[in-house]
């Protein structure tokens, strides 16, 4: 009895060796990158490192110098209907603030070539997907941050694309808004739809994401499964968060970086290490910091992220 083949399913997306630059400045530098349907691929970076630059190219927006984009199989900047399979929800609320929902998701669908007689049930089908069919009849200016940003990407899919390309989409929403928009990007996975997000928000491409990529200086440094890239850069490693009571002053600054924590975050009293004995490292640092005047409000020991990762590849310590 002879096996049965697995199937690998053939790429939505596909980038290979992608060159460009603006005058004499190198922006991408052979970037490669490929999407399948139903995964959701995000793409990380620093400020700089040619995330916008990539997504004009796979939008055709911009012809890269060398290399190709294929949009299943075509090349959006030259074929209208490789971009027609392709769905973009930008940073910014792209929708007219005095329509509502529905009448936005018309108007959308009006200009993406549907059909007068299908845009009513394309609407719907778009309302339903993203959870916004009890505010279809608001107008945009009235929703919430959360609601908005789901309402951008129901006029993204309003034509039903095979890739949905999100940039930044949690940016201004609070911590529930950010939970319904995950569901909504799961649901879109769930029927086949690839996700492209594009986000600096590390927790939820943590959360969300199959796969990810780290962009810096226009080359791919590391991609591949969040947990399985994490064990390998960090190994049998903890993260040691130390929260403070109160700010350290400039004494209390270089105390603690000589306990070999670094601040986790813009906010001061947040501090960070990895260390191999996690929670025996946890105790013995308590002792230490409240000997020195530095009161931890809260020790917490946890598995690294894509945070601590993230901080390797922006920091140039992790090779390509």
């Amino acid at each position: 009895m002879t096996a049965t083949p697995i199937l690998t399913p053939t790429p939505i997306l596909t980038v290979a060796g992608v060159v460009h630059a603006y005058g004499d400045k190198p922006v991408l530098r052979g970037v490669d990158l490929t999407l399948t349907p139903g995964e959701i691929y995000a793409l990380l970076g620093p400020n700089g490192a040619g995330k916008t630059t990539l997504i004009k190219t796979i939008c055709g927006r911009l012809r890269p110098d060398a290399g190709t984009v294929a949009l299943k199989g075509q090349d959006p900047a030259r074929v209208p209907a490789a971009r027609a399979c392709l769905g973009l929800a930008p940073q910014e609320i792209a929708l007219y603030g005095h329509l509502t929902v529905a009448e936005n998701l018309a108007a959308f669908a009006s200009l993406a070539g549907i059909a007068a007689k299908a845009v009513p049930a394309a609407v719907e089908r778009a309302l339903t997907l993203t959870r916004t069919v009890d505010r279809a009849h608001v107008p945009i200016r009235h929703l919430s941050g959360g609601y908005q940003r789901r309402a951008n990407i129901a006029a993204a899919i309003v034509h039903q694309p095979s890739l949905l390309i999100l940039d930044e989409p949690t940016v201004g929403v609070d911590v529930d808004a950010r939970e319904a928009l995950d569901a909504v990007v799961r649901g879109l996975r769930d029927i086949g739809v690839a996700v492209l997000l594009v986000t600096h928000d590390l927790e939820q491409a943590g959360a969300l994401a199959d796969r990810v990529g780290f962009l810096r200086d226009g080359r791919m440094m590391l991609e591949g499964e969040p947990r399985a890239l994490i064990a390998e850069a960090f190994g049998v490693q903890m993260e040691v968060l130390v929260e403070l009571l109160a700010e350290p002053d400039a004494a209390g600054e270089l105390r603690l970086a000589a306990e070999g924590l670094v601040r986790a975050t813009r906010r001061a009293h947040l501090w960070t290490r990895l260390d191999v004995d996690g929670y025996a490292a946890a105790g013995r640092l308590d002792k230490r910091l409240r000997k020195a005047g530095l009161i931890p409000r809260e020790i917490r020991v946890r598995q690294p992220s894509l945070q601590n990762l993230f901080t390797l590849v922006a920091e140039r310590k992790q090779a390509a």
